[in-house]
């Protein structure tokens, strides 16, 4: 008997520098902020002392890629300047360079100044975005430009609103348009190399949260690698009626039913957890196919 045709079977890939990650087995990326104000580990990591140590344990714990962000995205942040932002990521890129050249790094700024200073100063691997070019018009042709992997998030609205009650017709369908017309744009000028986010806790409310992790396969009509981001959200901690810092089993539920689900990539704080939820997850799609063998 021959092995069902799902999800995982699907080949995914993306090329950074020249070398193809295959998302076969999915990956976790670790979340590094350098901000003063993110909704969960804001301030903790704000000086090189504290960069290297959270990028040290990231590796550690087998991180696949590390995503250093400088702008917090938290409902209600506060905004920055463009040079504050590159200044805020200069320490932490120049830390990861020195210490782990190898390693792979997206940059998650909707800006792109400073998704473009990251990539030729630094070779920062992967642009994540967002904002998928909403809240800037370059964007996207500086993707073109710079050929690096690309990660568009939805999100309806912006930082500053996208909570104030967000309304859908067809949360999913609305979802996957917005998507369609961004992939179709950026194939237009070149960019193969797409990785979509459906924005979990981004215009949305803990409901709307729980209909897209419940109907995240659809996404894989996209046939593109789909990333996750449910770590520490609200619509964990709120729903459970417990704290961020409370909520890393609450996270590794969710991360587990998102990867049954079809997500190839987790973003995360707790990389250990993630992983073992993968390998986990591995096992199961291993016995699903032996036995179609059988």
């Amino acid at each position: 008997m021959q092995p069902k045709d799902t999800f995982f079977s699907k080949k995914l890939t993306i090329n950074c520098r020249g070398v193809i990650i295959d998302f076969s087995v999915p990956k976790v990326m670790g979340i590094l902020n350098v901000t003063p104000d993110s909704f969960y580990d804001g301030g903790r990591y704000s000086n090189e002392e504290g960069i290297l140590k959270r990028v040290e344990l990231l590796i550690d714990e087998g991180a696949d890629i590390i995503d250093i962000g400088a702008y917090s995205s938290r409902p209600g942040a506060k905004e920055i300047s463009v040079e504050e932002e590159i200044k805020r990521l200069n320490t932490a890129f120049k830390i990861v360079r020195n210490k782990y050249q190898d390693s792979i790094i997206s940059v998650d700024t909707f800006r792109s100044e400073v998704a473009r200073w990251s990539v030729e100063k630094y070779g920062v691997d992967i642009i994540n975005d967002i904002s998928a070019g909403d809240l800037d018009k370059n964007m996207f042709q500086t993707v073109a430009d710079l050929q690096v992997p690309y990660i568009m998030m939805h999100m309806k609205g912006t930082p500053e609103n996208m909570q104030h009650e967000p309304h859908y017709e067809n949360l999913i369908k609305e979802i996957m348009m917005y998507f369609s017309e961004k992939v179709n744009q950026l194939r237009e000028i070149g960019v193969n190399d797409i990785i979509i986010d459906p924005g979990f806790g981004f215009g949305k409310t803990i409901e709307h949260n729980y209909q897209l992790l419940k109907h995240l396969e659809d996404f894989k009509w996209f046939n593109l690698p789909l990333l996750a981001g449910v770590s520490r959200k609200s619509m964990i901690y709120k729903f459970l009626n417990i704290n961020p810092d409370e909520s890393l089993n609450g996270t590794s539920v969710i991360n587990t039913i998102a990867l049954l689900n079809g997500a190839n990539i987790l973003r995360v704080h707790d990389v250990k957890q993630a992983k073992e939820a993968v390998q986990l997850i591995q096992k199961l799609k291993e016995s699903d196919l032996k036995n179609w063998h059988e």
